[in-house]
């Protein structure tokens, strides 16, 4: 395997498939699909090529500046390769390719996300990436029964995504409101509305009639964003309360109707990710019955001196 040639290029369309298996490849907590895969390639600011091997794309660099932060000059890099290509130099190679393109684009500090494993882990240290912060991945099995749905508190409405279409803009002001509040090594303080709406609303695996929204006297206060792959895996995308409503157990109650809505739908099992110091979050899902499955850590290394 290690004689066999490869080269580093830009995705196609025609990679969808082999790139998302290579991001999911010996992951089982992560969703996405082919089709996410090509929507994203196709965003102004998100760039992607890939290692191709006999025919075959055996690895990916997914990178871009960072458009959500006010702090300059910051860019996200993550690489993926399938097991058994793995030691064999294309993980280096996308690395660096994807490295000189952030630095082109006058990247200064880049960030990514390493499994909690001594291969991946001493790969990102050997390549001068500084370890951050821990991220906990929690997985759900919905075929189990679920903590019942609580109560409605008086002035409550329950409603979904999906009765926002014609203006999302509501769903908006929660989610930058929550972002802002999210623990993290790089603050997320500037997404505009446009992109937002771009980036994550419209999202191909984004399930609007799943996405539990919380009202307030009218008013969305509280949401909680599902993807899912389709058939069988739930992902909690964000979860979120306004700053002028947390401590009433709203973020709580968004993603109880969330799950129960998606076992209703016959998806089998759920997964989400947080920061390890978002005890609040780490809490509700433990009430949930979520359980820890796997970790990542935060990777910094600065591009340019």
């Amino acid at each position: 395997m290690t004689s066999t040639p490869y080269r580093i290029r830009p995705f196609a369309p025609a990679d969808a498939a082999d790139a998302a298996a290579a991001y999911l490849a010996g992951r089982p907590h992560l969703v996405t699909t082919p089709e996410v895969v090509a929507w994203q390639a196709g965003l102004p600011h998100y760039h992607l090529l890939v290692a191709e091997r006999a025919e075959r794309v055996v690895g990916t660099a997914r990178f871009g500046p960072v458009t959500e932060s006010a702090t300059p000059h910051q860019g996200f890099l993550n690489v993926s390769v399938l097991p058994e290509h793995r030691g064999t130099g294309i993980g280096t190679a996308l690395l660096t390719a994807a490295e000189r393109e952030l630095a082109a684009l006058g990247t200064r500090d880049v960030h990514g996300w390493a499994d909690d494993t001594p291969a991946a882990l001493s790969f990102a240290a050997a390549r001068g990436y500084r370890r951050g912060r821990a991220g906990r991945f929690c997985g759900l099995d919905l075929t189990a029964p679920l903590p019942p749905l609580p109560p409605t508190p008086p002035g409550v409405e329950l409603r979904t995504a999906a009765d926002f279409l014609d203006d999302p803009y509501p769903i908006y002001l929660v989610d930058v409101d929550g972002t802002r509040a999210e623990p993290g090594d790089l603050v997320l303080d500037d997404q505009p509305y446009e992109g937002w709406l771009a980036e994550i609303w419209q999202r191909p695996d984004q399930d609007h009639t799943l996405t539990a929204v919380v009202l307030a006297d009218g008013e969305p206060v509280a949401f909680s964003a599902a993807q899912t792959d389709g058939h069988r895996t739930y992902w909690s995308a964000f979860t979120a309360t306004r700053s002028t409503h947390r401590g009433r157990g709203l973020a709580g109650l968004a993603k109880i109707h969330s799950l129960h809505r998606a076992k209703a739908r016959g998806f089998t099992v759920a997964y989400t990710q947080n920061d390890a110091g978002n005890a609040p979050m780490l809490a509700i899902n433990a009430r949930l019955g979520y359980r820890e499955c796997a970790t990542e850590w935060k990777h910094t290394r600065a591009l340019c001196e």
